[in-house]
Formats: structure tokens, sequence, C-alpha cells
């Protein structure tokens, strides 16, 4: 923090910032921002953002009251939510291994009958 700094008015803050090549602007009509890790999201409605850009490094400013929601693992939940029992249908019916139900069935809206025959009429 610069020294003084609760003593200067806002435009006198903005010629130092100038000075030390720093410019921030206010990002308008954010609706909402989300921050991914592998575990949490971190979801923050009607947040006020700053983009600051020190001598070409970007970095932002959030700020709200974040909802913070467990993220699922693995890419098989990633993706649509297919039955066990159907995916063991596919490959009982097909022979194919549990990867190729799946993409099959995610390819046919989750419809096994459909997923069955795609996978038969490609080999």
């Amino acid at each position: 923090m610069m020294p003084g700094i609760g003593r200067m008015n806002p435009r006198q803050l903005k010629q130092a910032m100038k000075r030390l090549g720093i410019k921030a602007e206010e990002i308008e009509g954010v609706e909402e921002v989300i921050i991914r890790t592998k575990t949490r999201e971190y979801v923050i409605k009607e947040a006020a953002v700053t983009l600051m850009d020190v001598q070409g490094q970007k970095s932002f400013q959030i700020i709200g009251e974040p909802e913070i929601l467990e993220r699922k693992s693995g890419a098989k939940e990633e993706e649509k939510k297919i039955p066990d029992e159907d995916v063991k249908l596919v490959m009982e019916q097909t022979g194919c291994t549990e990867e190729e139900a799946i993409r099959a069935l995610n390819e046919c809206d989750g419809q096994p009958a459909e997923a069955i025959l795609k996978i038969m009429s490609s080999r």
C-alpha cells in the first residue's frame, strides 16, 4: 500500500496511478462471475468487477458474496447422467467397452436402443 493514500482525493489517486503505469476500469453490466476449481465452484452474482492493467499485466478485482458449490469429479459425471443399468445393457448387447457405451448413450440422448443400433451399425 502506498503511504498517505488515505489522504488523497480521487483525482490525486488517479494521477498517482497513471504515473505508476496503472490503469483501472470498472466492467459494467456484470451478471455473474464463476471461478471453477477441481472440487468447488464459486458463483458470485451481481459482482462489481474492476480490471486493473499494471504495465501490461491484467488482473481482476471481484467484489461480491460468493455462493460456494461442490463440484462432481470425473469425466463420467460431467456428461449427462446415464443410469448404470443402461450402460451395462448397451455393453452386454454390443460387446463394447464402458467408454464406448457412455459415448453412444450421450450421442443418442440416453436412449439405449438407439445407442445399441449406433454401435452395431458402426462395426
